[in-house]
This record gives structure tokens, sequence and C-alpha cells, in this order.
């Protein structure tokens, strides 16, 4: 089972985004490869404190794992794991400052002691639409997606104005003394590699658009907005850079009968007054197909039906939601002369006045139990 993100951090649920920033800090400082040499357990700390981090510093996705765990990053993820070096010392090399040597890293991809940056391609973003019944249980999509890879008998050569290091560096006279600082060099991008030669298919980059076809697996319980990553299936870059990732946003087809709410599903029932009378049983949609229910003699407009494990899987692993069943009983707006003289009968018959039960329970009561 994957560690809690906030034990990771040796964080609290409320904790703020400094303190959220100072705990990793502190944990990277730690478990940094340059301090932690050929330390196998040391380096997997580092990815994990990074793993985190990068989902409890994004309001959005530390919201999403607060309410789904870590499920919500599953199937491809929606924004965390699978972080290599590259990725954490890109995204969050501002962190350590100069502890590391101006700013820098030596190896791993890093900005100092003669590393070089590994540039990352741009992301490539695509919607899939879901039906009600593949989010209740989960569906590998395949979707075509165009995306640049680097063309075939493309070559680089190292960068002369970096010297394959990917920054340059400026030495400034201050009124603090002689200051260092470091930039991503703009000839070649931080990739270290310019391009030597390309065919005559490639752009300026050596990459040209090819279409191909992803599988996404897409698990059960996802949501309306929900965002699906699939590593290195976006863009590649430019050298020796590694992939972009293929962004998924989620979203939902209605359902023609059935209404979600969270894991619960609601399905509105319209019977006549004969059949809310003697009973009968009626044939009701569910996302697994068709269900047939039983109605009791005398069942009551209102009443709501509980079919247990017959919602949405829940996206944390947490079995099933529930269908409920609205009965509704449909009051005719016109009659003929025997039914409008038989109805006419029964006013003020005991057996058509109200006697509500106590375990009638009230419209609050019922609505209250429909989030209970």
């Amino acid at each position: 089972m994957k560690e809690d993100f906030y034990e990771i951090l040796g964080v609290n649920k409320s904790a703020s985004a400094a303190e959220i920033k100072k705990a990793y800090r502190k944990k990277a400082l730690q478990y940094h490869p340059d301090k932690n040499p050929g330390d196998a357990k040391a380096e997997e700390m580092f990815k994990k404190s990074a793993e985190a981090y990068e989902v409890l510093s994004d309001p959005n996705k530390k919201a999403k794992y607060d309410q789904f765990g870590h499920a919500a990053f599953e199937g491809g993820g929606f924004g965390g794991g699978g972080m290599n070096m590259d990725d954490i010392f890109s995204q969050f090399g501002d962190i350590f400052g100069s502890a590391f040597g101006g700013g820098g890293f030596s190896g791993f991809g890093g900005f100092g002691g003669g590393g070089q940056r590994r540039v990352k391609g741009s992301n490539l973003r695509i919607r899939v639409k879901l039906t009600l019944e593949e989010i209740a249980n989960g569906v590998e999509k395949k979707v075509k997606v165009r995306r640049k890879i680097q063309a075939e008998g493309v070559t680089y050569k190292t960068c002369t104005t970096c010297n394959g290091r990917g920054q340059v560096t400026k030495i400034q006279n201050t009124i603090l003394g002689r200051m260092q600082t470091a930039a991503t060099c703009s000839v070649c991008g931080g990739s270290g590699q310019i391009l030597d030669g390309k065919p005559g298919d490639a752009d300026a980059q050596g990459l040209k658009v090819s279409e191909e076809t992803v599988s996404i697996n897409i698990p059960a319980g996802v949501e309306e907005g929900m965002q699906l990553k699939v590593p290195g299936k976006g863009n590649d870059a430019p050298g020796n850079g590694v992939p972009g990732d293929l962004l998924v946003a989620i979203e939902t087809q209605e359902h023609e009968t059935l209404k979600r709410e969270g894991d619960n599903l609601h399905y509105d029932l319209y019977i006549s007054i004969s059949d809310a009378i003697l009973g009968t049983s009626k044939e009701i949609d569910a996302v697994g197909g068709k269900v047939r229910i039983k109605l009791e003699p005398g069942i009551q407009s209102g009443k709501i039906l509980r079919l247990r494990g017959k919602g949405v899987s829940n996206l944390n692993g947490y079995g099933s939601g529930d269908l409920l069943v609205h009965v509704n009983v449909w009051t005719p707006k016109e009659l003929n002369k025997e039914q409008k003289d038989f109805f006419e009968r029964m006013q003020g018959n005991e057996n058509f006045e109200p006697k509500p039960e106590k375990s009638d329970k009230s419209f609050f009561e019922k609505v209250k139990d429909m989030f209970s």
C-alpha cells in the first residue's frame, strides 16, 4: 500500500502551503543524491517526497487527494506518480536555493557540477467523454493522438554557447561582492544540444508530427472535470530530452433515466394508482442492465427503495454506491364517467383516507436518509 503523502512530508492535513513547502525542502535536502551518493533508499525517499509535494502544493490536486486518496492518481494518474529525477529538478529546482552550489545539482540531469539538464517536451491535452456505464465500471479507451516525435535521421551536436551544460553562468560585481547567477541557455533551450542535420520532413527542432493510438486505462468512479495523466505520450523534446505527458480531461454523458450523486444513482419510477393499491413488479434501468423490483400493495408516493451496491464503484476502492428508486404515484388528469363515479363514491371512505404510520418517514427524513 502506498504511503500517505502527509506522513511522507511529516505534516498534517491542516498544514499551510508555506509549511508544506518548508517540510518538502527539509526532506529533499536530507535525501538529496549529492548528500547520499549510491544510496538507493535515499534516492527513493527523495522521489517520494517530490511526488508528495507535487500533489500537496497544488490546491486542486490536494483537494482531490484529500477526497479520494491515492486512487485519484491511478490508471495513468491524475497528477502525481512516476516522477523521475529530471521531473524533480526541472519542476522544483528553486526549492533548494544555493544549498548545492549556486542553485545547482551535480548529476541526475541537474544544473551544476558538469551535469546536463534534460529538457521535457510539451504536454498535450485531450478530452474523453464517458457514458455512465463506463464510469461505473471503469474502461480502457483507445484514442488517436497527433504528437511530435524525433524524425528519423536527425542529428544533434553539443551547444557551443553553454558547452553542453544547458545553462550559462554570469558573474557580476555588486555592492555585496561578486555574485554568480545561472540561467537556461537561450540557444539550446537548456538541452545542451543544437540541431546539426535533419531530414526534409522535420521542423526546425528536428521533430515531425505522427499519429499514434494511445490506450488510456480509466478507473471506475471518475467524475466530470478530473484530469488523467498518461506519462510520456506528449510531444518529444529535441536532442536527449524526455517526452511530455498526455493530459486527459474527463467529460461525462448524461444518462437518459439515471442521475448520479457521488457514488449513488437516482431513478424516478412513475406508477399508476391501481399499481400502487394492488402492488406490482417493474423493470427499471441500472448501470449493469435492467433489474426487476417488487412493489408491495399500498405503496405510497414518495417512497424511496434502496438497491444496495447497484450504484457507481467508489474511486478509492470502497465498494459501490446504491441505486435509489423514487416511487411517484401518477394521478390521472382526466377520467371517464365510470371512473369518476367510482372515486366520487370513495370520497369519505375510510380506506381512502390518509393514515400515515410512524414508519412512514417525512420528506425531510427521506432527504436525510439519502445523504446518510
